[in-house]
């Protein structure tokens, strides 16, 4: 010890004095001690066991005086016998009595957790005297892990092993044990045991930095004591036990975004990466009869730290720069289980990009993803149903899916309602899958849609939102939309309209919408007030309900009977509709002009919504790219031109010129619905004059040659409108 290190300790010791005897049996400490201060490192062969140093009172360290409010522990590291006489003595009241000490202890807790997580000094004091009974009643284990933490400090190499041991030996995955390590600085010291050269002292810390790591707050104490980029060094190590408790000692760590940061800016991705290669070669099949169980579990324990790091955009695609789908492909085809399932939790994380869905495909991953849905585990099968989920967004993923047999297994796989982590990512898989109609056809002979529909209540909101995704796709398909009917689908499904999920009310406003297109389903949905929930769901503040609601509300005032009085029931209603015409989302416009094409067929709507100002926001929309908007808004400006003089208002608000670029598009479904505008447009002299200059009459005609019946007979009457004004004209000139 330097006499610099001396002279601060020995003020240490005269600031601070202890009432606790020094230890007479203690070990002497390593010349070169454990400190908080820097990192050091335990030097072999060169132990002092002088006499004076093995009656120097234990600190905490430095770093931990920093880090926790050492004015509040500093009662921890005194003799607990001897500061219960000393409280017992300046309190007025009585002791703690027996039955309150799990009470307290938690108490204890919930301020420890406040205290170390706030920075205001208001809250540093909150409830001292609480503390103080809290502390006295903390089981012994508490004072005797901090008792061998003080051998870790101050042992030689053999005392810090046996201390390792004996701290190994406690149930560290209590929270008592994990806050007594970590309140007399011995966190610090497990990681710093990690630069030394001993082999045996890593490994055993190691051991206890991975139980404790479980703890939220110490895994933040280790990336606040740089312990990081010590465990990612670790990772180079020859010995394959210290590489498989730091990658697991990771894991547990990387459970929040500055840790996973810290992971990849020290490099440990790549060497995580590097860790799932079992010593085969990529061309070697990869069967699990070949690979030695070190190297198995080398390669588990790298792929379960990549599926934490996996969390953060930036590490997926660290990890697929750093060549990690190919080996997890390899891997995946083991019988490991306990290796498959941090191997397809860590695929089930970084299928969300496409990139790693084209990689997926390309290394054939999804068949092996289908064979291990048949595994008897039910968290693979989970994992498995999850990473399906995120890949069956492609549709060639879809029909890898089907063309494997997979469709099949997660149909039986509803039965078992149990495990709502596994339904909920089967019920996933299953929606996902089902917007591919071949697979729908498929679930309906495997009888999933019986199924899908008794889940529609009693289930949590993770498991509604898919189930009432699947289906939604699958009452795109009239057979269905009447076996779900006639399993009593309806009244569930106008239920949920009631809920404030929006992913759910996304889905079950679509899969309403779907059924309502059957009328006697519609009847179910008219009965239980489900247009009411629908229009109300417009005032909704998400975007992507208030757009779901609009697209369902369309089906269900076609197949009423008197569709306008129903509409024009609904208070505020009409109002409401053309205000969401200023809304900032293509998506939410489109599906609004799709509403005023069916709402502007009745004649008295029609005069309601044009006296809201319907024709004057039609037209500012009318300058847009978006074909989707292009469609409805041309279908409603088509149906609004019926009254009055609406006809003139369009071209008096400039949208007739926008029109006539519509043509042009590449969708047929926009030429037709354009067409149809047009057509109503050129009623009016002055819009005639319009549609002529900007060129429209040569796109038109090549449209009268359409196969679509409907076109044709657009582009034909919208010319003969052109071409009876032009005559009119000239005979005018020649009277």
């Amino acid at each position: 010890m330097s006499k610099q290190e001396k002279r601060f300790s020995d003020k240490k010791e005269k600031k601070e004095p202890t009432n606790e005897p020094p230890e007479k049996e203690e070990a002497a400490p390593v010349q070169k001690a454990i400190t908080g201060s820097g990192k050091r490192t335990l030097e072999k062969n060169q132990i002092n066991f002088g006499k004076s140093q093995m009656t120097k009172r234990l600190e905490p360290s430095l770093s931990w005086k920093a880090t926790v409010r050492f004015k509040e522990y500093r009662s921890l590291l005194r003799d607990p016998q001897e500061e219960k006489h000393r409280r017992r003595s300046e309190r007025s009241g009585p002791p703690v009595k027996p039955g309150r000490a799990q009470s307290v202890r938690k108490s204890t807790e919930k301020i420890e957790e406040i205290v170390s997580e706030s920075s205001s000094e208001s809250e540093e004091d909150e409830e001292p005297l609480d503390r103080q009974e809290a502390n006295a009643d903390l089981p012994s284990e508490y004072w005797q892990i901090q008792k061998l933490v003080k051998y870790l400090k101050g042992g030689n190499q053999t005392a810090t092993v046996i201390a390792l041991c004996s701290m190994k030996d406690f149930n560290l995955a209590q929270e008592t044990c994990q806050l007594a390590i970590r309140d007399v600085g011995g966190l610090e010291v497990l990681i710093n045991l990690l630069d030394t050269d001993e082999v045996k002292c890593k490994i055993g810390s190691l051991k206890i930095l991975k139980e404790i790591s479980h703890n939220p707050q110490i895994r933040r104490n280790i990336v606040d004591l740089g312990g990081l980029p010590v465990m990612v060094n670790t990772l180079d190590s020859p010995h394959k036990s210290l590489k498989c408790l730091a990658a697991e000692t990771i894991a547990n760590v990387a459970k929040f975004r500055r840790a996973r940061q810290a992971v990849r800016r020290y490099g440990g991705i790549t060497k995580l990466v590097a860790l799932l290669d079992c010593g085969k070669s990529s061309a070697e099949p990869a069967q699990s009869s070949l690979y030695d169980a070190r190297d198995v579990e080398v390669a588990r324990c790298g792929a379960l730290a990549l599926w934490s790091c996996s969390k953060s955009y930036t590490n997926k695609e660290a990890i697929r720069k750093a060549g990690g789908i190919p080996l997890l492909a390899r891997l995946l085809k083991t019988s490991h289980e306990n290796m498959l399932i941090p191997v397809v939790g860590t695929l089930q994380e970084c299928a969300s990009e496409e990139n790693y869905r084209a990689a997926i495909k390309a290394e054939r991953i999804i068949e092996n993803l289908v064979k291990n849905l048949n595994s008897e585990n039910e968290q693979l099968q989970e994992h498995c149903a999850m990473a399906i989920y995120q890949c069956a967004e492609d549709k060639e993923t879809r029909d890898l899916v089907r063309l494997h047999g997979g469709l099949k297994r997660l149909a039986s796989l509803l039965d078992n309602t149990d495990n709502k982590e596994r339904l909920a990512a089967v019920t996933g898989a299953i929606w996902k899958c089902s917007i591919s109609k071949e697979n729908v056809t498929k679930f309906r002979e495997y009888k999933a849609i019986e199924t899908l529909v008794g889940l529609l209540t009693d289930q949590p909101e993770e498991v509604l939102v898919n189930v009432v995704g699947a289906l939604g796709e699958c009452c795109q398909d009239y057979e269905n939309r009447v076996l779900v009917r006639k399993c009593g689908g309806i009244p569930p499904l106008v239920n949920l309209l009631v809920g404030v999920n929006q992913a759910l009310l996304v889905n079950v406003t679509k899969a309403v919408g779907a059924c309502a297109v059957e009328p006697e389903s519609m009847m179910i949905i008219d009965r239980l007030d489900g247009v009411r929930l629908l229009w109300s769901l417009l005032k909704n503040p998400h975007p992507e309900v208030k757009a779901s609601a609009a697209w369902a509300l369309c089906p269900c005032i076609q197949n009423t009977k008197d569709a306008g009085e129903m509409v024009r029931s609904f208070v505020g209603g009409l109002e409401l509709v053309v205000n969401l015409l200023k809304s900032d989302s293509k998506e939410v416009l489109a599906s609004v002009c799709a509403a005023i094409t069916n709402i502007a067929k009745d004649q008295e709507n029609l005069a309601v919504i044009t006296d809201r100002g319907v024709v004057p926001l039609l037209s500012k929309l009318a300058n847009t790219n978006n074909d989707k908007l292009r469609r409805h808004l041309a279908e409603a400006i088509s149906h609004c031109c019926m009254w009055g003089r609406n006809r003139v208002a369009f071209g008096e608000y400039k949208a007739v010129a926008p029109l006539v670029h519509y043509l042009k598009s590449d969708d047929p479904n926009v030429h037709r619905a354009t067409a149809q505008a047009l057509y109503q447009l050129s009623e009016d002299a002055d819009n005639c004059v319009t549609i002529h200059e900007n060129g429209a009459v040569k796109l038109l005609l090549d449209m009268v040659g359409s196969t679509d019946q409907d076109l044709q007979e657009a582009a034909a009457g919208c010319i003969s409108n052109i071409r009876r004004l032009a005559l009119a004209t000239e005979k005018a000139r020649y009277i």
